[in-house]
């Protein structure tokens, strides 16, 4: 295997006579009789070997050996040197040289010098193409497994909104056989009551369209300078009738000395809302076990965060494995009576804020959860 040879000697005879060696072996060979001018030809040629004498006038072998290195490190140098410098060739091999041989040059310890050379830098030159190989295998693999999470992800979606689509048509043509029934009985009281059935099962057809085009839709929060007890005083205003509907006592925490923050007000409005939705369910599916049901949304302010919300009820609360699922994909604890995606949207929303929404709850014993808005300044 020819290679690229830089020789290095303030000798010339040295450099005919080894420089034709070099040539007979079949490699190129460039010559060089001081450091400076040896590194000048470096630069320029960039040999994969260097052979260089350590004693020489100026820059000796052992600097040009570190500047080498320092420049392309992959370079094999070989250091020539005599008989008394044996100290000078155990520092140079310290300093990463291949090999040294002495002065007169032996043939065969010159062969031995040059094929370790050679070796290094076909096991060098092996192993960067293995690396290459292997990172486009990793890659090619990746894209296949993200191609595969995708499809999959896409199949978990169908199938999730498939169930919450089912869900809801169960819910109209339940209230349809009501209205029928109220028609062929002429019955008032079942007319009305097969009605709202509908209207209600209508209304969920609105939510859930309306809740996956906010899922799916990427955007920037909409920051605004504002109270940050705002959206959460809005969502008690708003929630104060469906609380007493299902019997929960509806409170708020508020902390009025909270200096105004960027952020999206409409976001986390919409956020809280979702959060204490479902805390008034949680409520309402203890409320037979006459449990007085609470529900408290409050804020505060958080060491290192702008503003912290909590949303706490004591209602039926989740076990471990609950918890781990309930951001996931169209999962819900309400049974049929919920799609799963309030809280996925709810988490969406902390996301894009840079947030963090942390739940705590334990079966029997309630649900708490936090969430932290970080510092902004409108840019």
């Amino acid at each position: 295997m020819a290679q690229k040879i830089l020789l290095v000697d303030d000798e010339e005879g040295i450099r005919k006579v080894l420089g034709i060696s070099l040539a007979d072996r079949g490699h190129q060979v460039f010559t060089a009789e001081s450091g400076e001018e040896a590194l000048s030809v470096f630069r320029k040629m960039q040999p994969e070997i260097v052979l260089t004498d350590i004693k020489m006038p100026g820059m000796d072998g052992i600097e040009l050996l570190q500047e080498i290195k320092y420049e392309r490190p992959d370079t094999e140098v070989i250091m020539i040197t005599g008989h008394g410098d044996m100290d000078l060739a155990i520092r140079s091999l310290k300093l990463e040289a291949i090999d040294f041989i002495t002065k007169p040059i032996n043939e065969d310890t010159l062969d031995i010098a040059l094929k370790r050379a050679k070796e290094r830098i076909l096991m060098r030159t092996k192993l960067l193409e293995y690396t290459e190989n292997l990172e486009q295998l990793v890659e090619s693999k990746s894209k296949q497994l993200i191609q595969s999470e995708r499809l999959a992800a896409i199949g978990e979606t169908v199938a999730g909104m498939a169930h919450a689509i089912k869900n809801i048509t169960g819910g109209l043509k339940g209230g349809m056989f009501v209205v029928e029934k109220g028609i062929e009985l002429d019955n008032r009281k079942y007319l009305v009551q097969g009605w709202d059935i509908v209207k209600d099962n209508v209304g969920k057809v609105k939510d859930l369209a309306m809740d996956l085009l906010s899922y799916a839709k990427e955007r920037e929060p909409d920051y605004r300078l504002c109270d940050p007890n705002r959206p959460a005083r809005e969502v008690f205003d708003l929630m104060l009738s469906r609380a007493d509907e299902y019997g929960v006592t509806l409170k708020a925490n508020l902390d009025e000395a909270l200096p105004d923050t960027w952020l999206d007000p409409e976001g986390i409005h919409r956020c809280l809302l979702n959060l204490v939705h479902n805390a008034i369910d949680a409520c309402a599916d203890v409320r037979s076990f006459n449990q007085a049901c609470e529900v408290v949304v409050q804020s505060q302010g958080a060491d290192g965060w702008a503003v912290e919300y909590q949303v706490v009820d004591n209602g039926c609360g989740m076990d471990e494995e609950t918890r781990e699922k309930i951001f996931n994909t169209f999962f819900s604890t309400k049974g049929t009576k919920g799609t799963g995606l309030g809280l996925m949207i709810a988490k969406k929303i902390v996301d894009e804020h840079g947030g963090v929404i942390e739940v705590e709850s334990e079966k029997g014993r309630g649900t708490r959860v936090v969430i932290r808005l970080p510092e902004k300044e409108k840019s």
